[in-house]
C-alpha cells in the first residue's frame, strides 16, 4: 500500500495550488468509474432487453447537472440492486420506472426534511470507516468476477494503471488503458468497429401503471433504499469533504440526497434508470486526477451523445471496451478504499469497531455493517463515556 500512497501524495489537491493540467486530470477521471458503471449498464441493455435511448440520454443530463451543482467530481451510478434484479428478469421496465419516481420521492423527502443531515451527524467515524474498507472490498471481488477468468490480462490492466501513475502521464492512466484495450480488442479481432449511422433519438414521456409503483416497493425499492441512503449519500459525503474541505458546504448529505431525488424524479419518465451518487465512483475520480465539475460533465456529455445520435446502435460501441481493462479499473478504486486514513492513527478500540463493521458489511451486506457498526459503538461507548472517538 506504500505504493498508493506515494501515488496519493504526489498529486496536489485541488484548491491548493491544483494540478498542472487539470484538464487532463479530469479528463482521465471522467471515465475511471466505468468499472461500476458498463457491466450494470450493458448487463441491462443486453439481458434485461432495455433500450439505450433514453438510459443514456438520462445519465448523461444526471452528470452534466451534478457537475455544475457540486463543481467537483461526484459520480453518477446505476442503483446496483435495480440494475441486478433488472438483468435477472425480475424487474420489467414499468417497475423500473416506478422505482425511479419513488427513489425521487424518497430521497426529496429525507433530503428536503434534513434527515438525512441527522443520520450523518449520529453515525460515528469508526462505523464510516468500516463501510469504507468494505467497499473496497467489494470492489476488489466485483472486479475479480468482472474479469471472466482472465486474471492475467486483468493483472496486465492493473499493472499498467499503476506504472502510467508514475509517469507524467499519470492524468491520462484511465484514458490510455481504454484506448489501449479498445486498440488490442479491434487489432485481435475481438470485435470489429461498429457501423456509425447518426440519426437524433429523441426518448418519449410517459408514466408507469399504477400496479407497477406496487412490483417495485415490493421487489426492490427497501433494500435499495437503505443501500443508497448508506453509499451513494453518506459514504460520498465523508469522501468528498475529506478530499475537498473547502466543498464541505457545498457537498452535503442532505444535498446529495436532493439532487438524486429531483434528477430521479425528472428522469425517471423519460426512461433512465435509477441512479444515485456513489462513494467508489468518487474514489475512483478522484485517484485518476478528477478535481472540478468537469470530470462529470465530460462524461455526461459522451452518455448524452451516445444517447441522443447513435440510440439503439449506441451498445456496440460500450462492448468496444474489455472487460478485464473495466475489471483492473474497479480494483484501482477498491485498492484505495481498503486502508482508510483514519486507521492508521486510531486506538484499539476504535480498530475493533471498524473490523467488525467491516466483516458484517463485507459477509452480510452494507447496511447490516452500518446497523451491526452502530450497535456494538454504543456500546463501547457506555464503556468508556465516549461517544464519539477521535480517530
Amino acid at each position: 500500500m506504500r505504493l498508493f500512497d506515494r501515488l496519493i501524495k504526489s498529486r496536489t489537491v485541488a484548491g491548493s495550488g491544483g494540478e498542472s493540467r487539470p484538464w487532463l486530470g479530469d479528463l482521465s477521471g471522467a471515465f475511471a468509474d466505468l468499472g461500476t458503471f458498463l457491466p450494470l449498464v450493458i448487463g441491462v441493455l443486453v439481458l434485461g432487453h432495455f433500450e439505450p435511448t433514453g438510459l443514456l440520454i438520462g445519465f448523461g443530463l444526471f452528470a452534466i447537472v451534478a457537475g455544475f451543482i457540486y463543481r467537483r467530481p461526484v459520480p453518477v451510478q446505476p442503483m446496483k440492486l435495480v440494475a441486478a434484479l433488472a438483468i435477472a428478469g425480475g424487474l420489467s421496465a414499468e417497475a423500473m420506472m416506478a422505482s425511479g419516481l419513488l427513489f425521487g420521492i424518497a430521497l426529496l423527502i429525507l433530503g428536503g426534511s434534513g434527515l438525512i443531515a441527522k443520520m450523518h451527524r449520529l453515525v460515528p467515524r469508526t462505523v464510516l470507516c468500516g463501510l469504507q474498507i468494505a467497499l473496497g472490498a467489494h470492489l476488489l471481488m466485483a472486479s475479480a468476477e468482472l474479469a471472466n477468468g482472465d486474471f492475467s490480462l486483468g493483472l496486465m490492466a492493473l499493472a499498467s494503471i499503476v506504472l502510467i501513475s508514475m509517469t507524467p502521464l499519470r492524468n491520462m492512466a484511465c484514458i490510455v488503458l481504454l484506448l489501449l484495450g479498445i486498440a488490442w480488442v479491434l487489432f485481435s479481432g475481438g470485435a470489429s468497429f461498429p457501423t456509425v449511422e447518426l440519426g437524433l433519438h429523441v426518448p418519449t414521456f410517459s408514466l408507469p401503471p399504477w400496479p407497477a409503483f406496487g412490483e417495485a416497493a415490493i421487489t426492490v425499492f427497501w433494500p435499495q433504499l437503505a443501500l443508497t441512503v448508506t453509499n451513494a449519500v453518506l459514504m460520498t459525503a465523508v469522501l468528498a469533504q475529506d478530499y475537498f474541505p473547502r466543498s464541505k458546504p457545498r457537498i452535503s448529505a442532505n444535498g446529495l440526497a436532493l439532487s438524486s431525488g429531483a434528477l430521479n424524479l425528472a428522469l425517471a419518465p423519460l426512461g433512465a434508470m435509477p441512479m444515485c451518487h456513489g462513494a467508489g465512483g468518487l474514489v475512483a475520480q478522484y485517484h485518476q486526477g478528477a478535481r472540478t465539475g468537469r470530470a462529470p460533465i465530460l462524461f455526461g456529455c459522451v452518455c448524452l451523445i451516445l444517447g441522443l445520435m447513435m440510440g439503439p446502435l449506441a451498445l456496440d460501441f460500450l462492448l468496444l471496451v474489455p472487460l478485464p481493462v473495466v475489471a483492473a479499473m474497479l480494483a484501482f478504486a477498491g485498492l484505495h478504499l481498503i486502508v482508510p486514513k483514519p486507521l492508521i492513527h486510531a486506538n484499539w478500540t476504535c480498530r475493533g469497531i471498524i473490523a467488525i463493521t467491516a466483516f458484517i458489511a463485507i459477509v452480510i451486506d452494507m447496511v447490516a455493517g452500518l446497523a451491526v457498526g452502530l450497535v456494538v459503538e454504543l456500546i463501547r461507548s457506555q464503556f468508556l463515556a465516549t461517544r464519539h472517538p477521535s480517530i
